[in-house]
């Protein structure tokens, strides 16, 4: 794990373009929505169907995949307690500079640690930070398996593994919440439109 330390003698250099021209720019204001849920929850399933929704729409967004940022930016960090929480340190300073940007940010990841989430949502004006929590049954995730990730953590060949023998500490306060409804899980567009009316409510499509 990299070792994070306090730089020192550095200076914040301001430009004359800001967020606002940029948002002006795109039409849109930035934000960051940041999907959390067990593995197998349908995390994944839902950025992408958010972020085509929102190309539909001409909004730009950018997805921010857990896995995918393990093969390159977390590609550094394991899975213990605290290389898990550089892991989303540093998905959230990415998320900031996308919103900063004028994008729509979805990161989608575990991010299993509620203080962990905290910290992300402190580094954005609150109202910019929209927390997605996945809520399906560890039953219903497990069933799914579709990375092998549950066969394994049962059979003891991955330690650590959330849901299993981690601990996921769900949302308190998230702005958006999908579960099953009548047992049944919401089809990829229906989750992505909740979001999308919630985008839409707070003004973050016109600018």
């Amino acid at each position: 794990m990299s070792t994070v330390t306090n730089a020192t003698n550095i200076f914040w250099q301001d430009c004359q373009l800001g967020k606002p021209e940029r948002q002006k720019l795109l039409n849109q204001k930035g934000c960051v929505v940041w999907i959390t849920g067990l593995s197998g929850s349908g995390k994944s399933t839902l950025a992408c169907s958010l972020s085509s929704e929102l190309h539909s729409k001409g909004k730009l967004s950018y997805i921010l995949d857990g896995d995918n940022l393990r093969h390159g930016l977390n590609k550094d960090l394991g899975f213990k307690p605290e290389d898990r929480t550089e892991n989303i340190r540093r998905t959230g300073e990415v998320a900031k500079l996308f919103a900063d940007a004028g994008l729509i940010c979805v990161a989608s990841l575990i991010s299993p640690y509620r203080r962990d989430r905290d910290t992300c949502r402190a580094m954005l004006p609150s109202a910019n930070f929209i927390e997605v929590y996945m809520n399906m049954p560890l039953a219903l995730c497990e069933a799914r398996d579709p990375k092998g990730l549950y066969k394994l953590a049962r059979a003891g060949k991955i330690k650590g593994f959330t849901g299993i023998d981690d601990p996921y500490e769900p949302p308190l306060n998230c702005e958006i919440e999908i579960k099953e409804d009548n047992g049944v899980c919401p089809a990829p567009n229906v989750m992505a439109g909740q979001v999308v009316s919630y985008l839409e409510e707070k003004g973050f499509l016109h600018c």
